[in-house]
Order: structure tokens, then C-alpha cells, then sequence
């Protein structure tokens, strides 16, 4: 089940690649000068749980907290009903999935980030300041695109980096970190699917 899940992201990150970017900038990897707040990751010997397990907490903090700035723009900015509702769906979602990061960093005497980290965090998918920029400025249907394709490419980074954890030696393993990465890619491969249906549906640039 697991490898079906993670064929199904990398398929939906290739489909991706190829797909309508809006002056949204690909990003290949995250910027690792940026990845980790807080102090020195220090695993303690026997742990369940490893290096790459912590990072990628931490890591998902800072990109669910931008998807929430993103997600809350959709009040002000004249989205649509359709675009509106998914908008409230990811906002209403992903606030209690960083509580649970949250609360497993802590589980394990790691440091836990708090919604403000993305700011100093920039992970595979996230926005940039100027992309920002572009989404906080537009309106109506220029929004409408904005948002999807950024949000598009917010979710396959996301899922890009669940596929990184699991390469990781060892990584994964510890069962509530193993099911929140699978949840990720389970929702965040449909909620894509939905974002590019409703892309499809806006009228031509």
C-alpha cells in the first residue's frame, strides 16, 4: 500500500512539471541553508524515530503554516465559491495537522516550530516572497489561478517530501510519523486533482 501511494505522488509530481506555472517559478529541492530552525537535532540511542523523521516535522510546520496565509487570502480576494470552499477546507485542515507535529516533536523532546517558521523556512513547493507578493495583490479570477497553481505546487512539494523521507535510511518507520506522511500524500494527491479541475474551469488568460 505504501509503495502504491508513493507511485501515485511521484506521478502526480511528473504530471506537474509539465503543467501551467502562471509565473509561478518551479522550485528543484528545498533550500537547505534555510530548512531547520532551532537547536541541533540530537536523536538519543534505541529512538524509534530518526534525524530525517524530526526534519521533516519541523520542515511540514513551515510549509502547512504557508498554505494557511495562502488559504486565507481567498476571504479577501474575491475567489469563488468553488475556489472559496477548498481555500476553507485546507485552512480548516491543516491547523490541527500542526498541532499533531507539534505535540510529536515534543513527544520527543525535539523542537517544535511554530506557525510563524516559514518565514525562515523555505521547503519544496513554498511560495516565494515575490509569489506571495503576486497572490496577495491579485483578485477575482486572476486569484483564483494565482491560488491554484500555487497551491498545486505547494501540495507536490509537499508529497516530494514524504517521497524524500522515505528514502531516507530508516526514516519513516515510527508509526505516527509513518501514517500523518502517508495522510499527507492520500489527501494533498486529491485535493491536486481537485485544484486542476477547477483550473480547467476558468476562463483563458
Amino acid at each position: 500500500m505504501l509503495a502504491q501511494r508513493l507511485l501515485v505522488a511521484l506521478a502526480v509530481v511528473t504530471l506537474l512539471a509539465g503543467g501551467p506555472t502562471a509565473g509561478f517559478a518551479q522550485h528543484s529541492g528545498m533550500d537547505h541553508s534555510m530548512h531547520r530552525m532551532g537547536p541541533e537535532i540530537v536523536i538519543p540511542a534505541g529512538a524509534r524515530y530518526t534525524k530525517a523523521d524530526v526534519e521533516f516535522m519541523q520542515g511540514m510546520i513551515a510549509h502547512h503554516a504557508q498554505a494557511i496565509v495562502m488559504s486565507k487570502l481567498a476571504e479577501t480576494n474575491g475567489a469563488n465559491p468553488q475556489v472559496l470552499k477548498l481555500s476553507r477546507k485546507i485552512d480548516q485542515s491543516q491547523m490541527p495537522e500542526i498541532l499533531i507535529m507539534q505535540d510529536w516533536l515534543r513527544r520527543y523532546d525535539q523542537f517544535a516550530p511554530d506557525t510563524a517558521s516559514w518565514h525562515g523556512m523555505r521547503m519544496d513547493g513554498m511560495l516565494s516572497d515575490e509569489e506571495l507578493q503576486v497572490l496577495r495583490t491579485a483578485k477575482g479570477v486572476d486569484f483564483d489561478r494565482a491560488f491554484l497553481v500555487g497551491m498545486i505546487k505547494h501540495h507536490a512539494g509537499a508529497i516530494k517530501m514524504v517521497d524524500e523521507l522515505f528514502k531516507s535510511p530508516g526514516a519513516g518507520q515510527e508509526v505516527d510519523a509513518n501514517i500523518f506522511a502517508n495522510d499527507v500524500v492520500t489527501a494533498q494527491t486529491a485535493e491536486i486533482g481537485i485544484m486542476r479541475s477547477l483550473l480547467a474551469k476558468l476562463p483563458p488568460q
